[in-house]
């Protein structure tokens, strides 16, 4: 079946055609009226919105229906969507978003079996007037622990479907040497500056920055390792970036069979203009990572875990015995732009201490239990640090218990954000550049893969109930066999071409990056 719409006036049709039979899609003039709400997925009841965003097409699932009407209606003007599949067009959806803006689009659906029709409850879409970024890029990877070259970075237009790859890491893999692309990361939301890893073959950090593309690399004797999780500084050319030593291994008796964690992990610097690198932290008893700038720039945050060594056996094979041990807080340095000098790091939020119980998990019976608070990120007014927390580690997509959490910088109030969690894993999070939205990876649909979800913020830091990244058929996600890793918000399109990225990756004679005492 093959939908198309068109608009009378200020009525807006979906007419759905078989073959070349065409008939005008209308309400059922004799129905029956249920209590209960209809069972749609993705689920966009009493979901807010912006006002730019994409249609929200859902489907009616788990209802043995034979066929449907749905009605999107604000003001005087009308979309009916026939069929099981809910999709409006894009022009359509733009219109009745900007009539119902700071109101609601409200939904009628109507559902039909053996020749009898429903009407089931409706409900509202809230349409917020304010706008999101129209760009988000993020990796997709196969949930497999084997292999990951088949992997992309890709970035999607928010304002409707369409979506491409900015980088390919099939390009630079080959049968006997593969490689893995990750972290990427702009400055303040600035597609013409941008950054992402390769890790093993072709290793090495890839900075486009106003047109010019160059690899950098980052490693020498003064530090553990390469660049890895990365924050721009806002205005200046300069990137913080934690260095780790990381290893993934498998639990058997642990509803998180996979864990990811760190032998040890420093912060550097990276002048992108200079090719020159610092340190910022390499405290040996002390694994410093996810460090993240405040917008003013001023401020460094990122989160550490103390943690001291007691056998002889490798030290990620320690880590991994020791994994409940690694608990990690929130803290923060003073930062001078004109010297260029960290001062001391300060607490911002003292998890390992934290009495287990607030989490409401019925696994943990103790409140002397401590915690792992990892991927601090500040909205853009500075006022809100947004954090995961889990129960231990650093990697906490993994982590089924794994929270968002939220402080108020102004009032130093801390609260679980149970308005935007599920009850599976809610993990790496981003704010839109205008600091009214968030969108976060989350596993609340299966368990299984990570799908990107969005939620507004208001201005006292209350989020509405997360709706999932609109596709044009909603079914999309049921078969998609990706997880989507790292969503960040973007100001536009990156216009650098898959080939030209695979290009710069393949030249492996890069000096590396010069160590200084301080830049």
């Amino acid at each position: 079946m093959k939908r198309i719409s068109f608009v009378i006036g200020h009525l807006s049709l979906s007419v759905a055609l078989l073959f070349t039979a065409c008939s005008g899609v209308s309400i059922p003039e004799n129905f029956a009226q249920s209590e209960e709400l209809p069972r749609i997925y993705p689920d966009y009841a009493d979901v807010t919105i912006p006002v730019n965003i994409a249609p929200l097409s859902f489907q009616l699932e788990g209802m043995e229906a034979e066929d449907a009407v749905v009605s999107f209606a604000a003001g005087d003007m009308q979309i009916l969507c026939g069929g099981l599949k809910a999709q409006p067009s894009i022009d359509d959806w733009h219109a009745l978003a900007e009539k119902a803006k700071g109101g609601d689009i409200n939904v009628e659906v109507y559902a039909s079996k053996d020749g009898h029709w429903t009407r089931y409850q409706p409900f509202a879409i809230h349409v917020s007037p304010d706008s999101i970024d129209p760009y988000i890029s993020y990796r997709l990877i196969s949930p497999s622990y084997v292999t990951y070259e088949e992997l992309t970075l890709n970035q999607r237009c928010l304002e409707n479907y369409d979506e491409q790859v900015m980088v390919d890491n099939m390009l630079c893999s080959t049968e006997k040497n593969g490689q893995c692309v990750n972290c990427h990361n702009y400055q303040w939301y600035n597609p013409e500056r941008m950054q992402f890893h390769a890790r093993q073959n072709h290793g090495g950090t890839v900075i486009a920055y106003d047109g010019k593309i160059r690899k950098v690399n980052m490693k020498n004797d003064s530090v553990i390792s390469a660049g890895v999780y990365p924050t721009w500084h806002p205005t200046l050319p300069l990137i913080v970036y934690s260095t780790n030593l990381t290893s993934q291994s498998f639990h058997t008796r642990n509803a998180n069979k996979i864990e990811v964690s760190d032998a040890g992990s420093d912060l550097i610097i990276y002048d992108v203009e200079k090719d020159q690198v610092a340190n910022v932290e390499n405290d040996p008893e002390e694994f410093e990572v996810f460090p993240f700038w405040a917008p003013d720039g001023r401020t460094l945050y990122y989160s550490s875990a103390h943690f001291v060594f007691r056998d002889t056996t490798s030290h990620a094979v320690e880590v991994f015995k020791r994994a409940s041990d690694v608990k990690y807080n929130i803290y923060r340095k003073a930062f001078d732009p004109e010297t260029r000098q960290f001062g001391p790091r300060e607490m911002v939020f003292q998890a390992d201490t934290l009495g287990a119980g607030i989490l409401g998990l019925d696994t943990l019976r103790t409140d002397t239990l401590g915690l792992s608070a990892t991927l601090p990120r500040i909205s853009p007014d500075g006022r809100y640090l947004m954090f995961t927390l889990g129960r231990y580690g650093v990697f906490h997509i993994w982590h089924h218990e794994s929270d968002l959490w939220l402080k108020d910088l102004q009032t130093g109030a801390v609260r679980s954000m149970d308005e935007i969690n599920s009850k599976d894993t809610e993990s790496y999070h981003s704010w839109s550049s205008n600091g009214r939205w968030v969108i976060f990876s989350s596993r609340r649909t299966d368990g299984n893969f990570t799908r990107p979800f969005i939620a507004h913020v208001d201005q006292d830091g209350h989020g509405s109930k997360p709706f999932e990244l609109p596709q044009k058929d909603p079914n999309y996600h049921h078969e998609f066999m990706k997880s989507y890793n790292i969503p960040e918000f973007m100001r536009g399109p990156v216009t650098i071409t898959p080939q030209q990225f695979a290009d710069v990756l393949k030249n492996d004679d890069v000096k590396p990056a010069q160590f200084v005492p301080h830049l």
